[in-house]
């Protein structure tokens, strides 16, 4: 933790002032008013993040050891006069052009790169298996065959252009957000390699387009080389491809709508892969976007990662990049001139909404997370593999392993060999792409937007005061703050709640009557809303998740018992018979090893992302277990025992002498006797069921999710349909139950709906069949029969709360 010497959490982070100043509304002024008498200072620390993985990659993490981490923060929108050389009253009103024509712009050749890509043998290859042309022939005459992939194989970076397009977007950006703050802690690290001659592969978790655009603005502000972006984006118009091929974005080819259209061409994968080793060879960087829920994206890296193996390219520094919104932008896939231009044209009209917070990681080495052996995937196992047992024949132990999630490198029928689901290498692959997904997401900055989100969607959905929303959000903050978690606001509590409920204000109903002195606060029962606020709060939950997978296991355990039958009374001092008051003390002792089976099998079904890459699933639920007693909710069950635990004289056999010649000996062998078991009680304070309440509340929109999906399989039982027309089946009935009962939307989401029936996929209970017309779903044979599918229904439901 970097303790910061100011009154705020982040001294040089505002809140944007034209939100400020604007006209206040009648319930803004009330919660204003109501506001006064909340401290002022939220906090003074803000932890360091984006540091290299310390397990994986320990030789990339010492180059910053001894090194000063606080170096504040850059509005990349406040450009004056003290960013140029010059001074003076026609200097402040031309400093962004004289800023933008200063920084340095890194030459991006073109010479003879095309003859270069079809001199790959990997090319050449295709190009005999598709035409079947002799293998020796001239690559001059087939160089037909890829005209189609010519603009992106000649894609540059025009200095000009590109300083342009970054004085545009400088403008454009300061109509859409009131600021765009950078961490500059890292920035040294990024220039020092730049300069010591190392490739750089950024990359970022796919939320918006808005993406692909502030990753490059950021590089060139500070002078580092701006990266060629993919992107990939289906642009109508052949003008606006041509500006953004010469500002260095690799877009999809013209003929096809999806990245996986494009893959399923025979010839795009190794052109794409020679096109990047050729990027690599003269020097440039790249950036990537990875999406979490799909793993498109995560193919590039791969074909890094291939390179590096071949021997064709020696290394590369990966840096995930954390982007975060106070509201994320939404933008259409498919652009063409007319909608750009009608897109920029509003935006010039509209109020700035929101900030950004970007945080740039520190590098770290792709070779030595590869080379180092540190990154084992050896114990991965199919999800059927790890809980279909537990679930059909009622095994009391999981199978140890982590799930192995093979779609987050989509292959196809073309793909090279370390794409194929048999091949070694593959699982390798998919690890790196889970690590910059939970990297990238961990250097993530919450938002207040997040905070109130979370609050009002998980502890306060029926509604809260304001005065009690502030408390929560200063409880909130400090927990996030504990957690290493930095966040992207600063100012008083005042400003803070006033900027989030005015952002959030179309998704909640604000109740302010003038009989009521504070307002009353309650999210929009729609789906429109629901959704919004559970994007916004994910980061958050990403935060909390070892507390989140060991309250579910609580629940779990709790409802079992309730279930049994077994007497749970809770007692209360002075109270007769079995009424509670607000402290209370549930009978129930929950065994450690089986609070840790739950949590076990539960982190299995969590969506990638969430569970460290580099631990191990028990580690994970044994610190699942553990964040439950360090934030009160599970207390020690204290053992009467003749003899203490710390008395190891008197236990018989606790200290036993060997020879020092005996080969089985081990400085372990007084540890072979097994541990004494542990048990936990529900701790005594009263808000502890609303902590409990709160953290499962976190996970419940997944798992109502898987369960609903399995509701609706009963009428897609005896059908085979295309993976795309499955995925929207499922979303409508999701959608249809989510609208009789008139609650839980966030359970019905276009992404919620994707990752759930991946997660039937993986557990067997979906079967994917490879046809003509691509990849056909259907209910797996096993899963026919109604009761393993209420099996199913009853193990994922034992963790939702009610």
């Amino acid at each position: 933790m970097v303790h910061e010497k100011n009154d705020g959490i982040n001294k040089d982070t505002v809140l944007p002032q034209i939100q400020q100043n604007r006209p206040a509304l009648s319930w803004e002024m009330k919660i204003k008013k109501k506001l006064k008498t909340v401290p002022q200072c939220l906090g003074n620390f803000r932890p360091t993040v984006g540091q290299c993985c310390h397990q994986c990659t320990p030789d990339s993490l010492s180059k910053k050891l001894g090194q000063n981490s606080s170096l504040g923060f850059h509005n990349l929108l406040s450009v004056n006069e003290t960013h140029t050389r010059y001074r003076g009253w026609l200097v402040r009103r031309v400093c962004c052009v004289l800023f933008v024509s200063g920084c340095k712009v890194y030459e991006s050749p073109v010479s003879n790169r095309l003859e270069r890509v079809c001199q790959r043998n990997r090319v050449k290859e295709a190009l005999t298996a598709e035409y079947e042309a002799p293998a020796g022939g001239d690559c001059r005459g087939q160089l037909s065959h890829l005209s189609k992939f010519l603009p992106l194989i000649n894609t540059c970076i025009s200095s000009g252009l590109l300083r342009f397009l970054s004085w545009v977007m400088l403008k454009m950006f300061s109509s859409v957000f009131g600021s765009i703050q950078v961490n500059l802690n890292h920035l040294p690290a990024l220039h020092r390699a730049s300069q010591e001659g190392s490739l750089l592969v950024y990359v970022h978790v796919r939320q918006s387009i808005v993406d692909y655009a502030l990753v490059p603005l950021v590089l060139f502000c500070h002078n580092l080389r701006v990266p060629y972006t993919v992107c990939p984006l289906h642009i109508n118009g052949s003008f606006i491809r041509s500006i953004l091929q010469k500002v260095g974005v690799v877009l999809l080819p013209p003929s096809v709508l999806t990245e996986q259209d494009a893959e399923m061409d025979s010839l795009y994968s190794p052109v794409m892969t020679s096109l990047v080793r050729e990027l690599l060879h003269e020097g440039q960087a790249i950036s990537v976007g990875v999406s979490a829920a799909s793993g498109r994206g995560g193919q590039w890296l791969a074909r890094i990662r291939q390179l590096i193996k071949e021997g064709s390219v020696p290394d590369v520094s990966l840096v995930p990049v954390g982007i975060s919104y106070d509201c994320v932008p939404k933008a259409n896939t498919q652009v063409g001139f007319s909608s750009l231009w009608q897109c920029f044209w509003s935006l010039l009209w509209r109020r700035p909404e929101g900030s950004v917070r970007i945080h740039l990681a520190q590098p770290f080495s792709l070779k030595e997370m590869c080379e180092s052996g540190r990154c084992r995937v050896d114990e991965w196992l199919p999800l059927q593999d790890l809980l279909l047992p537990v679930i059909l024949n009622n095994r009391t132990d999981s199978v140890f392993g982590r799930r192995k999630m093979s779609w987050l490198l989509p292959s196809s029928p073309f793909a090279s060999e370390l794409q194929e689901p048999t091949h070694p290498q593959r699982d390798l692959s998919i690890a790196i792409i889970l690590h910059l997904i939970f990297s990238a997401t961990s250097c993530t900055a919450v938002m207040s937007t997040s905070m109130v989100s979370s609050l009002l969607l998980y502890r306060n959905h029926k509604g809260v005061s304001a005065s009690a929303l502030c408390r929560d959000v200063a409880w909130l903050t400090e927990e996030l703050l504990f957690r290493n978690k930095d966040v992207g606001f600063g100012g008083s509590l005042e400003e803070v709640v006033h900027y989030s409920l005015s952002l959030l204000a179309p998704h909640l109903i604000i109740a302010a009557a003038p009989s009521r002195k504070d307002p009353l606060i309650v999210p929009r029962p729609s789906l429109a809303a629901t959704v919004h606020l559970t994007i916004q709060a994910q980061i958050v939950t990403h935060a909390f998740i070892f507390e989140a997978v060991g309250a579910c296991a609580v629940s779990a355990m709790l409802c079992e018992v309730v279930g049994s039958g077994v007497s749970s009374r809770v007692r209360s001092d002075g109270v007769d018979g079995d009424q509670v008051n607000s402290d209370m003390e549930f009978d129930v002792v929950l065994c450690q090893s089986e609070l840790t089976e739950r949590a076990l099998q539960l982190c299995h079904l969590l969506p990638p992302g969430f569970v460290p890459p580099c631990q191990s699933s028990q580690s994970f639920a044994l610190d699942a277990v553990d964040s439950l007693v360090r934030c009160g909710i599970l207390i020690m069950e204290e053992i009467p025992r003749d003899v203490p635990i710390c008395d190891f004289w008197k236990r018989d056999g606790a200290l036993t002498w060997t020879t020092t010649d005996d080969p089985y000996h081990s400085d372990s062998d007084c540890d072979m006797e097994e541990q004494d078991p542990r048990s936990y009680k529900i701790s005594q304070p009263s808000q502890c069921p609303e902590m409990l309440f709160f953290l499962c509340s976190m996970l419940a929109g997944h798992l109502r999710t898987l369960c609903w999906t399995i509701t609706g399989l009963d009428l897609l039982l005896h059908t085979s349909l295309p993976e795309a027309e499955f995925v929207a089946q499922i979303r409508s009935h999701l959608c249809d139950t989510a609208n009789n009962q008139k609650q839980h939307y966030e359970s019905c989401a276009e992404e919620a709906a994707h990752t759930a029936v991946r997660s039937l996929i993986d557990l067997g209970v979906l079967s994917e069949e490879l046809q003509k017309g691509g990849v056909f779903l259907g209910v797996a044979p096993l899963f026919q029969l109604s009761e393993n599918r209420q099996k199913v229904h009853r193990f994922i439901s034992q963790y939702l709360y009610n």
